[in-house]
């Protein structure tokens, strides 16, 4: 490089310097900054930093909005599911072979939520199931349309229905009702349902619980059980060794049975301890299949 050539150089490089210096910090940070897109990292001894929570550059993001209905007829690349309209959300849970069967039981008990019968998943009906499912205890409570689900959902309702109700032969004042052929639950007083129906699971074969009328005759808030070496929370006995009482395991596990209680799950043991007292009536009926 010539004299000349040098000076001149050197005189350019003096005035972007000498800018940089006059035009004051945010020059200096924007010579010396990464790229927009760059993670930040630590700034350079001596350099100011920006305040925390504030960026010198402002990347302005443009998303793509959902196709229109010209360029999806002329076969447009489908978009991601972040760009998709809000009128083509996709069911959160999964279908199945029990779809329509549930939506029926949900429709007519009308207590989780509005369900379309059609057989085919959507939103509120994921929705709805899934309440379902918390309800009772069914796991995973995602609102798929599983056997499971299926099955206390058929249960329930007929449990519901007013002539199944009554075949507790309940009379006045409070009965605690257990229908052993569809394991199910409830509690009636003066001829009404105040709790129920819900899902119970009693005695396997070989320890069926028995039918017949009984009355409490024991009450403790946890009862350790010699025999088993387990603590039954909510106890309340109506015969012999047997009596109502949280269960202590998965209660839709039909692999299991309970050596004649009749197992609940949390909030039914809390519902049927508030209801029911020493020398309350307990009417079980029909037989468990398979016992």
């Amino acid at each position: 490089m010539s004299g000349s050539s040098a000076a001149a150089y050197l005189l350019s490089a003096a005035a972007v310097l000498g800018l940089a210096a006059t035009a004051g910090p945010d020059i200096v940070g924007l010579i010396g900054s990464p790229a927009p897109a760059a993670t930040a990292t630590a700034a350079p001894s001596g350099q100011k930093t920006n305040p925390a929570g504030k960026s010198f550059v402002t990347v302005v993001r443009h998303e793509r909005t959902a196709p229109s209905a010209g360029e999806r007829k002329n076969g447009a690349p489908a978009t991601s599911s972040a760009a998709a309209s809000p009128t083509t959300a996709v069911a959160p849970c999964t279908g199945g072979r029990w779809q329509r069967a549930i939506e029926e039981d949900l429709a007519q008990l009308g207590s989780f939520g509005a369900v379309s019968v059609d057989g085919r998943q959507s939103p509120t009906d994921c929705a709805a199931i899934s309440g379902f499912q918390q309800r009772f205890g069914i796991e995973p409570a995602a609102g798929q349309a599983d056997a499971t689900t299926a099955d206390v959902a058929r249960r329930i309702t007929a449990s519901s229905i007013p002539e199944n109700v009554q075949r507790c032969d309940a009379g006045p004042g409070v009965t605690a009702c257990v229908d052993l052929t569809r394991q199910t639950a409830w509690v009636m007083r003066d001829g009404a349902v105040v709790a129920g129906p819900t899902v119970v699971r009693t005695g396997f074969a070989g320890h069926a619980t028995p039918a017949g009328a009984f009355r409490i005759n024991k009450r403790t808030e946890k009862e350790w059980s010699d025999p088993y070496e387990v603590w039954l929370p909510y106890w309340q006995r109506f015969i012999g060794g047997i009596g109502f009482h949280e269960t202590t395991t998965y209660l839709h596990d039909i692999a299991r049975g309970s050596h004649g209680c009749v197992n609940l799950l949390h909030r039914d043991a809390v519902a049927m301890w508030d209801h029911l007292q020493m020398g309350t009536r307990v009417h079980t009926f029909g037989r468990r299949p398979g016992t």
